[in-house]
């Protein structure tokens, strides 16, 4: 498991920096709440006249005025971009930044097969990524503990679960991108993540656009959704199983059969 701790250690600055940005932002959000809970009413009347921009984020469908609506609004939206940036930033870089930093001959010339090095680089992607959200995850829970109020404990983990599968669908897809290049792959990953969040934009506004629903990520993610029934739209959630799972397969069978530049 040498390739696997030496790629954890080499992003423990990015994991700590990251989740440390996102819980933050996330804690002065839920920090905020109290003191805007008594404007709420004219809030959600604001929110409910905005047009499309309402339908866009689904704040229609919400009741900002309840903390579980608010932090599916506010917090689910710097989760679902911060963390969807990092995990395509973190997956596009696994594969390709051997070659970008020159270090593939040192790697390759020990006694470990790429299948071996695709593996660990692959677990450690997912471990990434589970330790950046479980820091944002305590950033979250310590505020909400300290405001206190009537809290649905139970749909904020879910929020946070459903973003963390939406992570790592994202972080499949992009590690299997990496296998095919060799430098410049940061701007391929925050464009795929980015993609993915204006598909599901694009898909609140219009009805002939919801099958859009099925290739994004942020279709299962949706808060409106998570707390009117405190589960997972699993109609969503199989295509972005898929989605990771061929994102797999094709770095194992890519990167075993290519013409590395050292």
């Amino acid at each position: 498991m040498v390739v696997l701790k030496r790629e954890i250690l080499s992003q423990k600055v990015s994991i700590l920096a990251w989740g440390l940005a996102i819980g933050f932002t996330v804690g002065i959000a839920i920090f905020i709440y109290p003191e805007m809970q008594n404007q709420m009413g004219s809030i959600n009347e604001m929110m409910s006249s905005m047009g499309s921009f309402t339908k866009m984020f689904n704040m229609d469908q919400l009741n900002f005025g309840s903390l579980t609506g608010y932090y599916a609004i506010e917090c689910g939206n710097m989760l679902g971009l911060g963390g969807a940036f990092f995990s395509a930033i973190i997956a596009i870089s696994a594969l390709m930044k051997e070659e970008r930093d020159r270090t593939v001959e040192f790697l390759l010339t020990h006694p470990v097969s790429r299948t071996r090095v695709i593996t660990e680089k692959l677990i450690s992607v997912f471990v990434i990524i589970l330790i950046m959200n479980t820091i944002v995850l305590i950033c979250a829970l310590i505020p909400l503990m300290i405001i206190g109020g009537e809290i649905s404990w139970g749909t904020i983990l879910l929020f946070h679960f459903a973003f963390l599968l939406l992570q790592f669908e994202i972080a499949g897809i992009c590690f299997g991108i990496s296998a095919f290049i060799g430098k410049f792959g940061i701007g391929i990953g925050i464009g795929v993540a980015a993609l993915f969040y204006f598909m599901n934009l694009i898909s609140n506004l219009s009805e002939s656009a919801k099958f859009l629903k099925y290739i994004t990520p942020y279709g299962y993610t949706d808060g409106a959704a998570i707390v009117s029934s405190n589960s997972l739209e699993i109609k969503y959630l199989i295509p972005g199983f898929w989605f990771l799972l061929i994102g797999i397969i094709v770095a194992y069978l890519r990167y075993r059969r290519k013409d590395i530049q050292a």
